[in-house]
């Protein structure tokens, strides 16, 4: 058995995990935890680490119409006509970065216009200029420098340091 990326309907991950497990498939759903004011209360909320997204391990012959066609899903992610097998080394390392389940991320210690160095994951090394902090989420958004082009980028505050 393989793990596969499925995309679900647009804030469908429980619902596409839960039918999902009643057909015996082994779900992953990475969570983010945060920070986050709502009603003028500071709260911890916890939400998809990758929203529209959960992994699932199934053997592809005996599940794919059951996993095509169990609610909230929307496709099985592919690559041509294939779904795309995700390798275990990488579930085990979202895996081992978890704490209780889900990341805690900080809150934003940047500026814009400030140097940055990608020290986690797999651009780690490169280095970028912070220009924004993205609302609702613990990501922000850099201007990644390289030898003749610069691209805009997004990546995890908790994968960036100061230089």
């Amino acid at each position: 058995m393989h793990w596969y990326v499925i995309s679900t309907k647009p804030h469908h991950e429980r619902i596409a995990q839960l039918s999902l497990e009643q057909f015996g498939v082994e779900i992953y759903f990475p969570q983010l935890k945060e920070r986050r004011i709502v009603r003028r209360v500071r709260k911890d909320v916890v939400g998809p680490l990758f929203p529209g997204y959960l992994f699932a391990r199934f053997n592809l012959e005996s599940h794919y119409r059951a996993v095509i066609h169990a609610r909230g899903v929307r496709k099985i992610v592919s690559f041509g006509e294939n779904p795309a097998i995700v390798d275990d080394y990488l579930i085990d390392s979202i895996k081992g970065k978890l704490s209780e389940n889900s990341f805690n991320m900080r809150s934003s210690e940047f500026t814009p216009g400030q140097v940055v160095r990608i020290h986690d994951g797999p651009l780690r090394g490169l280095e970028g200029i912070f220009q924004k902090g993205m609302t609702g989420s613990q990501r922000a958004i850099l201007l990644l420098r390289a030898v003749s082009f610069q691209a805009r980028l997004v990546v995890n505050l908790g994968d960036i340091v100061n230089l």
